[in-house]
């Protein structure tokens, strides 16, 4: 029987080897210039010295207090008097910084065998929930692989994204193949100003439509292809333009099709579908001055992983991005737990790129991406959308209203924005006064004006004219604390 899902998060049996530390010293390999050690200075020094508890921060630990008492080593961290730390205190963590220290020196190998690795290992099998086998050979024979990206066209742009055994990139690129058969520039928010604008309805209800339908073949057909492959002739056949096409005809422009089917494949297998993804992400997009772009998702799962903390680090929960069950009515599901096998994510890490004549990749348009667990697919498509249809700078793209659906009779509108009003009227359904919600409602969509917490962060590239140089603009989500730093470019 599947336990719950916050029953399976605390503890060991919903963590995962980390891979970021493999994949962090394999990147560098390819394309690093500062030495390694140097690399991770400013980091030790913000353990040692400490940083400043932040309001958003302050509650975030007050919403997970009723979890924290069987981790002593976290509110060793982050609580103190007996209770969480609250806004201004500091947080000050030596054993992360010697943990650093020991990678700085001795490299990955530092993290996944030895003292670390150990301590990870039995933080796992001795914890007061959930124990469980994370060994030391599980530890040291993790590698990181590199994957293919998933590139498609929009508009007369190219979008790149994450490949499976995330579906961001997939979904990401359905959603605007779909899109791509409808005119969103005739269809611009109004009251326009630097937090974006207001979106109309048929906008909203486009792209949410859309979504539903990337959603449904994202739920059914992508895992780690590692061992279970995508149907048809992958990639290629989820993103070929009459499949989309075919799928934008199902969309109605006066009624909502509330649950979409996944689509059809000459090849695939009967098989089962699942959604679920939790949400403890981090997003940066990155250009340096000669031009290099990166764009990283990486997560933890859960706000908090799995509430373990060994050796100044929190152990992630990542195994509950696994389905919990594995098959239902109508086969196996594709993300399904097996061994080796790595669990599904909706990280979606983006770069547009201008499009040449004959297709292929031009210059850097964007970068961009969010936290937000399964929802990530949805605020990556409104920034690009935002940003290629709407010509909105990189600010207004990150901070526009929040809207799209997962394959649910609800559509999501961030309530959160200062667009939208969420109050409820008298007798009536929240949000019942905001024309979008009203507009949406009489199409048919079950409309949730819950805030959202996406953090969108987005670097756009302005080309060069007769009068000024190329410049790079940045965007951060007012929805976390992220923040946009540049100079100029040489």
């Amino acid at each position: 029987k599947p336990l719950g899902f916050m029953q399976a998060v605390p503890g060991g049996l919903s963590v995962g080897v980390p891979g970021n530390i493999r994949l962090m010293e394999q990147a560098h390999r390819k394309w690093g210039k500062l030495a390694w050690r140097r690399v991770f200075d400013p980091a030790i020094r913000l353990a040692e010295q400490g940083y400043t508890v932040t309001r958003p921060m302050a509650a975030s630990l007050r919403f997970l207090a009723p979890f924290w008492k069987d981790f002593p080593a976290a509110q060793a961290i982050y609580w103190e008097n007996g209770a969480p730390k609250a806004v201004g205190a500091t947080v000050k963590n030596p054993a992360l910084a010697a943990t650093l220290r020991r990678i700085a020196k001795g490299g990955a190998t530092a993290f996944y065998t030895g003292e670390t690795g150990r301590a990870i290992s039995a933080a796992v099998a001795q914890s007061t929930r959930n124990p469980a086998a994370l060994t030391a050979a599980d530890l040291a024979a993790y590698r990181a692989v590199e994957r293919a990206p998933v590139c498609a066209p929009y508009r007369q742009y190219k979008v790149c994204g994450m490949g499976p055994p995330s579906s961001g990139g997939i979904a990401v690129a359905q959603s605007l193949g779909i899109l791509d058969n409808f005119d969103l520039a005739a269809l611009p928010p109004t009251n326009i100003n630097g937090e974006g604008g207001k979106p109309a309805v048929q906008a909203v209800h486009l792209v949410s439509e859309a979504q539903r339908l990337a959603y449904a073949d994202r739920n059914k057909y992508v895992a780690d292809t590692d061992f279970v492959p995508l149907p048809g002739l992958g990639v290629s056949s989820m993103l070929d333009r009459n499949y989309l096409k075919a799928r934008a005809a199902m969309i109605s422009t006066t009624r909502s099709m509330g649950v979409a089917t996944a689509g059809t494949f000459a090849t695939a297998q009967a098989q089962g579908s699942s959604s679920a993804e939790g949400n403890g992400t981090t997003h940066m997009s990155i250009v340096d001055a000669a031009g290099n772009v990166v764009v990283m998702t990486t997560t933890i799962e859960a706000g908090m992983g799995s509430f373990h903390f060994t050796r100044g680090f929190l152990l992630n929960n990542q195994l509950t991005d696994f389905s919990f069950v594995p098959s239902d009515a109508s086969g196996l599901i594709a993300n399904r737990i097996q061994p080796l096998k790595r669990p599904r994510s909706s990280m979606a890490p983006t770069i547009v790129f201008n499009q040449t004549p004959d297709g292929s990749r031009g210059d850097f348009l964007m970068a961009t991406g969010s936290p937000g667990g399964a929802a990530i697919i949805q605020f990556v498509v409104k920034t690009v959308v935002s940003a290629v249809d709407w010509k909105f700078d990189a600010q207004q793209a990150s901070s526009m209203v929040n809207f799209g659906a997962a394959n649910s009779a609800t559509t999501g509108v961030g309530g959160e924005h200062p667009a939208i009003d969420p109050t409820t009227p008298a007798g009536g359904l929240a949000g019942g006064s905001d024309p979008l919600i009203v507009g949406l409602r009489a199409l048919g969509h079950t409309v949730s004006v819950a805030a959202q917490s996406s953090g969108v962060s987005t670097v756009i590239k302005l080309p060069a004219t007769a009068t000024s140089p190329a410049l790079l603009t940045g965007g951060a989500d007012p929805r976390r604390e992220g923040l946009a730093l540049g100079n100029a470019l040489p």
